[in-house]
């Protein structure tokens, strides 16, 4: 089984991975398990006049690696073998579109706390990845 866990470096994404962590034990096979951390796309336009695309991409790469660093650490630590992948773009789509392309069959996510009440419930990113999936998602608390 192909299980996505998108990461953003917060203790509330690494619940989610604990709880996959936690969940080798029970279940049949030992899961494949993809992370995903999405980072936001830099402005752009009057951005590249002062900034190389080499840059924005290092960039990219050292925020993506140091959000990915303490689920990297724990998978590890637990002997679980694990791909991990860095995206540009606006969390929920990116979350999804990766998903599709990996052929995941479930995405464990962490919900968060925001405005709205559905957002305060879930998350924003969490709503809009429950909305745009074809496959699973399962939210943990």
């Amino acid at each position: 089984m192909k299980v996505l866990i998108p990461i953003d470096g917060s203790d509330n994404a690494n619940r989610a991975l604990d709880y996959v962590i936690e969940s080798k034990a029970w279940l049949k096979e030992v899961p494949q398990v993809f992370l995903l951390n999405v980072q936001w796309k830099l402005a752009s336009g009057n951005v590249r006049l002062f900034i190389n695309q080499e840059t924005i991409n290092d960039y990219y790469r050292e925020q993506g690696m140091e959000a990915l660093a303490a689920a990297r650490k724990n998978l590890d630590a637990a002997g679980l073998a694990y791909t991990y992948h860095i995206s540009i773009g606006t969390p929920a789509e990116a979350i999804v579109q990766y998903a599709k392309e990996q052929h995941i069959d479930q995405i464990v996510i962490s919900a968060h706390g925001q405005t709205t009440l559905s957002d305060l419930l879930l998350g924003s990113v969490v709503t809009r990845v429950l909305h745009l999936a074809n496959m699973p998602v399962l939210v943990i608390k």
